[in-house]
């Protein structure tokens, strides 16, 4: 029998309805994924069950698209050392990241079983913390996401990023090829489906950056982004007052204590993220072309520069 989590009744109907899981299947696919890896040269990976079956879940049980978001989850491994060579939870800007709740799953799910995700792109001092600190350890959220949170993979994730409290400073981070790296690494190697994407207290600044970014997102993500100005009535219409924090007139935990937990439970992986480096792609050993930075993300000088007023 496969070493994973059983789902909830309701949670097993919705899987073999939305995703395709068939229970009676599901050994024989993690299986087949298994045989393939062994097959593969270039790739040194994890292939424990519950790890595996968010691929599968997350690629709605399609073998070959699991495959192919397999290998480019640790082709980015190599290609993007900048995000993933430093993973230690205890690092000192990792640190300061976490005791800051830039990002924060909430406990409770939204009217649709979805688990929503509160992110706060201005709640840090750009001249102290980098924005490569914070996407590595939003990438930590993620891994362990995929490893516990059932509701979310099976139902998918609802981004809620309130932008209030950033400055040009903060969009100055945010550089083209950054940009792309990151969507790229997101998009195309992490087994998640974002249903919905709530912007609250936009800066003008961000526009020029919303822009460039709906370069790379499919037609169907970008239907799925909404603005709501500095409307915090307009946000409940989409994320009850029940699975938000006090801090936005929610009946859920306050952010510091959110942030508290989330550090905690981040550090608690500490072991597995640093046995977890060393997996990735060695591109010497893949079977044809290795895959370069240049295929992966695109000529950095045919990016446009973005400028800011």
């Amino acid at each position: 029998m496969p070493n994973i989590r059983p789902l909830s009744s309701e949670l097993q109907e919705i899987a073999k309805k939305e995703l395709g899981e068939d229970p009676n299947r599901v050994e024989k696919d993690l299986e087949h994924i298994k045989e393939w890896l062994k097959k593969q040269p270039h790739l040194k990976t994890r292939t424990d069950d519950q790890f595996l079956i968010a691929f599968l879940r997350g690629c709605k049980f399609s073998l070959e698209r699991t495959k192919e978001k397999l290998d480019m989850f640790y082709t980015m491994r190599t290609a993007l050392p900048e995000y993933f060579s430093k993973r230690d939870p205890m690092d000192p800007e990792i640190q300061e990241v976490l005791k800051l709740g830039l990002l924060v799953p909430l406990p409770v799910l939204d009217g649709q079983g979805r688990r929503v995700l509160l992110q706060r792109m201005g709640g840090y001092d750009p001249a102290k913390i980098s924005v490569q600190a914070i996407v590595q350890s939003n990438f930590l959220f993620w891994d362990i996401m995929m490893q516990e949170d059932d509701a979310g993979m099976v139902k998918g994730y609802v981004g809620f990023s309130d932008m209030k409290g950033a400055t040009v400073a903060h969009a100055m981070q945010f550089t083209p090829s950054m940009m792309r790296k990151t969507m790229t690494c997101f998009n195309e190697a992490y087994p998640i489906r974002i249903k919905a994407m709530h912007y609250l207290n936009v800066h003008p600044i961000f526009d020029k950056l919303f822009q460039f970014a709906s370069q790379f997102m499919k037609e169907k993500m970008k239907r799925r982004i909404h603005m709501h100005g500095g409307n915090l009535e307009s946000i409940y219409e989409h994320i009850p007052k029940s699975v938000l924090p006090k801090d936005y007139g929610g009946d859920g935990p306050s952010l510091d204590e959110l942030a508290s937990d989330w550090k905690k439970k981040v550090e608690s992986y500490r072991d597995y993220f640093l046995e977890d480096s060393k997996y990735c792609s060695n591109e010497k050993k893949r079977p044809g072309k290795p895959k370069s930075s240049e295929d992966l993300f695109g000529l950095e000088g045919s990016f446009r520069q973005l400028t800011f007023d």
